[in-house]
């Protein structure tokens, strides 16, 4: 992109989130970065993610997701999920974890989580889908301060 475009979109304040979710046993978890509540009655987000990632056929089948808003200063889900876990291993194996109403874990490091039902998949002719989700049910678990940044002139996510 030529301009000031690249920087004026990294002017757009981004969180950091771990989606995880659960479907017939199997557990998988993936940093997103692009979370926004776009609805209040009812409370809903939309989550922008990769294409491609494992996570993906776990969402499609359980039709559901939790968001889990990582602490600026949590170096360890930052690290252990900057890559996606592969399909077969079970990345909450040594993380302390408890179980969402959807099934999908809920790291008990984090902020905050939303248990959510996804409502609408939206495939987009790019390298990322949306993700609507209604929000069920969340909470506030620790205190601190959300990862929240803002991206220089690349926009890679």
């Amino acid at each position: 992109m030529d301009g000031e475009l690249p920087r004026a979109l990294g002017q757009i304040p981004s969180g950091l989130f771990l989606l995880t979710t659960s479907y017939d046993g199997h557990r998988s978890g993936v940093l997103v970065k692009w979370v926004q509540q776009c609805a209040v009655r009812p409370p809903m987000v939309i989550v922008a993610m990769s294409k491609g990632l494992p996570v993906e056929p776990l969402i499609r089948d359980s039709r559901s997701f939790v968001l889990c808003q990582i602490a600026q200063d949590d170096r360890l889900l930052q690290r252990k999920f900057a890559t996606p876990p592969d399909a077969r291993e079970d990345p909450f194996v040594t993380i302390p974890t408890m179980t969402a109403a959807s099934g999908a874990p809920i790291v008990k490091q984090a902020v905050a989580y939303l248990d959510c039902e996804l409502v609408r998949h939206i495939d987009l002719e790019t390298d990322y889908a949306l993700y609507v989700g209604k929000v069920r049910q969340g909470g506030v678990l620790n205190e601190g301060q959300p990862a929240v940044f803002l991206r220089d002139s690349d926009l890679v996510a």
